[in-house]
């Protein structure tokens, strides 16, 4: 079992397109178009669906497949160009079904589509026969017209079978690379949907996200990302780690374009396939709030003048022991929020501790075991269909070469380890976890919500919290695994609140962002936040595929000192 035959073969049907060869280093002429632009061009009859589809096919074989090798996209879709002709003739017909008629989109490869690609979550586990139906997600793109262009790499099994996993790695995928600098890395196991993105492979992605793998991914490839309140757009038909926490939300190259998404991918109406979508998110469950009535349009909450009047509590979430120049970032972002107009309310200097979400990893080892064997049982033809994560486990062993070659599964056997069984599992202590009940750990995580962003927002009068994301992506390492400095995505995993994740800075050219958080269900404060500060800093800037940022950098920057007392931060010198 090899991933390049295979890879080779799923494009196979596309390499035939007349543009494929057309520039060594791929067309540029839609590139950082809106979704806007594009729509108006396609009204104008200035512009086809075919003609942008294949625009994309192009820029995908000869920077991602070929060139530079972003390898972001792991199959193309044989039905694309169908799709896209379709599109145009509904149009010249007088017919548009939405907003996204005739757009390509690009999905992460853990979302089911029922036509001729694979859903596999980046291992052969699941490679064979194709989903049976398309999942809640991407038949809501298809009914509003936009043309499913293929699917994105990933980390295998959304980063969630090993301790010392690299992300962006899959055995079906192998490695999706950052297009800033082909050595570092995309982060999150949305890592192909955000580079992607940022690549202009597409014009808009989708991924998905349980603790930080929408928004570091959109961090480090310098891309908006908004991740759902949990239950906001459906998990149906989507490969699960956890019903508490999973949630499917949009990478693009602006708010407005990721606000654009989320108004055709969100559950107005309760989704049979899925129950959040008509409840509410942990960190609200039991406290007498009740799921609201969703906007009609999300797109209305985009505000260039967002920031003026608002106020925004400030948590730096450990990133004051990063180098000095990821803290001036930030800084200077935070400088940028306050220039805006918006009032910069000091958490950590107020004293505030936002009440941590301990209980996170049991509820997601817990809610995996059960979860993914209730997904198996939807496939047909897979080598997991009907199965169970035991024998996931034993699939991964029996083929280590092809799914373990760099990092094992210890999370897969952590989780099968679990105590799951009799009629309340919920209660079952779990010797792994010190005795400790998955119930226990889910009224830690709803506490989380309760005395964090909720306490934040009501006892400092507060529109929003803003935090790094992550640092700037660090250089793939498959023998240490990832290097992570700090993230905030936490404050909101285990209450399955949102956040609007935003480019804020160039360092040393890789892409940093920040990220507003919120309550649940305040995605329209959140866009009109972050739209605010895209309008004051224009801070995304595009990437040059460069083969190793480092070397045109090894000048160095002039740093500006902050001012401040000196403290002892616990950091210490590297091996002295």
């Amino acid at each position: 079992m090899t991933t390049a035959p295979i890879r080779t073969l799923l494009f196979a049907t596309l390499l035939l397109s007349p543009l494929a060869a057309a520039e060594d280093n791929g067309p540029t002429k839609f590139n950082e178009a809106t979704v806007a632009d594009l729509q108006a061009q396609m009204a104008a009859g200035t512009l086809t669906s075919v003609e942008l589809t294949n625009f994309y096919i192009t820029r995908i074989l000869v920077l991602d497949q070929k060139g530079p090798g972003v390898n972001a996209v792991i199959e193309l879709n044989p039905d694309a160009l169908t799709m896209a002709r379709d599109a145009d003739a509904l149009r010249r017909r007088g017919v548009v079904l939405g907003p996204f008629h005739g757009i390509p989109v690009l999905l992460k490869d853990n979302i089911d589509t029922g036509d001729k690609m694979q859903t596999t979550a980046g291992s052969f586990a699941l490679f064979g026969m194709p989903a049976l139906r398309d999942s809640t997600i991407a038949a809501k793109l298809r009914a509003g017209g936009a043309v499913i262009l293929g699917k994105t790499n990933l980390s295998e099994w959304a980063n969630f079978r090993s301790f010392f996993s690299t992300s962006g790695w899959s055995g079906r995928g192998g490695l999706a690379h950052n297009p800033y600098s082909i050595d570092r890395n995309a982060c999150g196991s949305s890592s192909g949907s955000a580079a992607a993105a940022a690549a202009n492979f597409a014009a808009v992605s989708i991924g998905s996200e349980t603790d930080g793998s929408i928004v570091c991914p959109a961090n480090v490839n310098g891309v908006v990302g908004i991740k759902p309140t949990v239950g906001l757009t459906s998990r149906g038909g989507v490969v699960p780690i956890s019903h508490t926490q999973d949630t499917v939300g949009p990478h693009g190259r602006t708010v407005a374009d990721a606000a654009a998404v989320l108004n055709v991918i969100v559950s107005r109406t309760p989704d049979p396939r899925d129950p959040a979508t008509a409840g509410v998110p942990l960190g609200w469950q039991g406290t007498g709030r009740t799921r609201p009535a969703l906007p009609a349009d999300y797109t209305v909450f985009v505000d260039p003048n967002g920031l003026g009047g608002a106020r925004i509590g400030v948590t730096r979430q450990g990133i004051d022991s990063a180098p000095p120049q990821v803290v001036a970032a930030f800084d200077a972002a935070i400088a940028a929020i306050g220039a805006a107009g918006a009032t910069v309310v000091d958490l950590d200097g107020s004293g505030f501790t936002f009440a941590p979400a301990d209980g996170e990893f049991l509820v997601l080892t817990f809610d995996f075991k059960l979860d993914v064997e209730k997904y198996f049982a939807t496939r047909m033809g897979v080598p997991m269909a009907g199965k169970t994560l035991a024998d996931a486990i034993t699939f991964n062993n029996a083929n280590a070469a092809t799914e373990m070659p760099y990092f094992f599964q210890e999370i897969f056997e952590l989780a099968e380890a679990l105590d799951t069984s009799g009629p309340n599992p919920g209660n079952n202590p779990q010797p792994i976890f010190g005795g400790m009940t998955y119930n226990q750990a889910l009224a830690l995580d709803h506490n989380a919500g309760v005395n964090g962003i909720d306490a934040a927002l009501s006892k400092f009068g507060l529109d929003a919290v803003v935090a790094p994301t992550d640092s700037p992506g660090w250089a793939t390492d498959l023998i240490l695994a990832d290097h992570f400095l700090f993230a905030s995505s936490g404050l909101a995993g285990g209450p399955g609140y949102p956040i609007v994740q935003v480019p804020a800075a160039n360092v040393l050219g890789m892409p940093m962002g920040i990220s507003f958080l919120g309550t649940a269900f305040s995605e329209p404060t959140l866009i009109k936040l972050a739209s605010g500060f895209e309008a004051a800093t224009h801070a995304r800037f595009s990437p040059t595929f460069t083969g190793n940022v480092t070397t045109a950098n090894t000048g160095g920057t002039t740093l500006t000192p902050r001012k401040s007392k000196p403290l002892d931060t616990g950091k210490r010198p590297h091996r002295m």
